[in-house]
């Protein structure tokens, strides 16, 4: 099956209308013709079918046969990521993550921090190419991206834990995450948070843990976080 995402459609739409750049793709690249069957989600849970009415390259339209509602999985998980000096790892976090299932992602800038900016219109997309590819009917949401102080100072629901390198008594996530609950995760830059930065978040309820017993990049700690909390809620 290929999925497609629009998120302009609804469980009470009746017919879709795709953009210039989507009915391109799909008529001149795909090759979509009159009658053909398109599976689309628009990012919030809602599987649709549909039959190609127009398929025009510059205005493809399409009349929904069928609607289905997703269930997401038992669990809410929010990583708050500092960026990676080399953009292409931070893509690659956000691609497997989604993959895998997490539902927001925060970039944070910290103390330690070697990039403060971010493309999150490439960001986006890559998000939606991940889900379209893992065929998920859940778009992560990307927030914007902020300061370690500003997204500290927050108030948070759930289990809150800090993933950091410093030589002091943590636990191993994989053994202290329940399942089916609301998670905040915080994973710091290649410099690892500073000792105020954890310091602060543990005085704001993070508790400290470990991912493994050896040094893991910032990208790829983030996917071993993510990973642990979906095998925990495995069925």
């Amino acid at each position: 099956m290929q999925l497609f995402y629009n998120p302009n459609v609804s469980e009470k739409d009746h017919t879709i209308q795709f953009s210039k750049e989507e009915s391109r793709h799909m008529v001149k690249v795909l090759r979509k013709n009159l009658g053909d069957q398109l599976h689309i989600t628009n990012g919030i849970g809602w599987l649709f079918t549909a039959e190609i009415t127009q398929a025009d390259s510059k205005n493809c339209m399409a009349k929904i046969t069928h609607s289905e509602f997703q269930e997401s999985h038992d669990y809410k998980l929010h990583l708050a990521v500092a960026p990676t000096k080399m953009n292409d790892r931070f893509e690659w976090f956000l691609e497997k993550a989604t993959e895998i299932g997490i539902d927001s992602i925060t970039p944070i800038f910290c103390e330690n921090s070697e990039r403060r900016v971010v493309k999150a219109e490439r960001f986006e997309k890559i998000l939606q190419s991940a889900m379209k590819q893992s065929l998920s009917c859940y778009l992560p949401k990307l927030n914007v991206a902020i300061s370690f102080h500003e997204f500290i100072n927050q108030d948070f629901e759930g289990e809150l834990f800090i993933a950091h390198c410093e030589d002091t008594q943590k636990r191993s996530l994989k053994n202290t995450v329940q399942p089916k609950t609301r998670i905040t995760m915080l994973i710091g830059p290649e410099g690892d948070f500073s000792t105020s930065e954890i310091d602060l978040a543990k005085a704001k309820h993070f508790k400290p843990v470990t991912l493994g017993n050896t040094r893991l990049r910032t990208e790829t700690a983030a996917i071993v976080a993510c990973h642990s909390v979906a095998f925990v809620n495995e069925v």
